[in-house]
């Protein structure tokens, strides 16, 4: 005898265990120190007096795939308030990042990481709208990014990076459960999968960043990790840009 799974109670019985495990994890583990070494990136060059040359200017891509997506709001065919706060994300991000990588200090970092936040929880909002219901993300919009935002603060009062690991990671978990088990409203959901892939290549650069500096001498893995993630980026907003509403077969 056959047993047919419900793809969709399946995917909720992982996205609810994966939330008591993360959060389970954040209250059982102690506090997470922001580690000092973390500022001492490989490639400190400087060209043109722009100290940490190539970590500035490798953030530039965000701010034109950011620019890109606000020049096309209009291609979104639906509310747009979820891809306007997402798109001026990814243009902060640009801004807050090559800040931050003028100096690297824990000061600076938080410019960088209140702009990431934004788009973590501005692509939740946008993913919940899409395979759940549309007005359920619009209205969880901004409680996500203040969300986000207390992480960062909790960060900043406490050194404390928990909250901060948990808003960046728990969707990078969560969104493969949700693009395998539930139905999108949309075609093109590729885009997604190709954003995690570049997410998982980024992430890896940034760990391997003096190896990678010393393989080739004239890139740094973290300047990498920039480039792929904008690389991403660029495909998702092409993605949002060009996808048509799809009609679901609901029998």
């Amino acid at each position: 005898m056959k047993i047919k799974l419900n793809k969709e109670r399946v995917g909720w019985g992982i996205l609810t265990a994966l939330a008591f495990l993360a959060i389970g994890g954040v209250c059982l583990v102690p506090p997470i120190e922001q580690d000092q070494l973390y500022h001492n990136f490989s490639d400190s060059y400087e060209i043109l007096n722009i100290s940490n040359f190539w970590n500035v200017i490798s953030n530039i891509p965000f701010a034109i795939v950011g620019i890109v997506g606000l020049i096309n709001l209009n291609k979104i065919r639906e509310n747009t308030t979820q891809y306007l706060v997402l798109f001026i994300g990814i243009v902060l991000v640009s801004i807050g990042s090559g800040y931050y990588h003028l100096n690297p200090t824990n000061s600076t970092l938080i410019w960088d990481r209140l702009p990431m936040t934004v788009i973590f929880m501005s692509l939740v909002s946008i993913i919940i709208s899409e395979f759940f219901k549309s007005k359920l993300g619009i209205k969880l919009l901004f409680p996500l990014i203040i969300v986000g935002f207390l992480s960062i603060l909790h960060w900043w009062v406490y050194d404390d990076l928990r909250f901060y690991s948990l808003v960046q990671f728990y969707p990078m978990f969560a969104i493969p459960v949700v693009l395998v088990c539930f139905k999108s409203k949309y075609n093109m959901t590729l885009g997604y999968w190709l954003l995690l892939i570049a997410y998982i290549i980024a992430k890896f650069c940034e760990i391997f960043d003096k190896e990678i500096f010393s393989l080739f001498s004239l890139i740094s893995g973290h300047t990498l990790k920039h480039i792929i993630s904008a690389i991403g980026l660029t495909i998702l907003v092409y993605t949002y840009i060009k996808r048509h509403e799809i009609t679901l077969n609901t029998k």
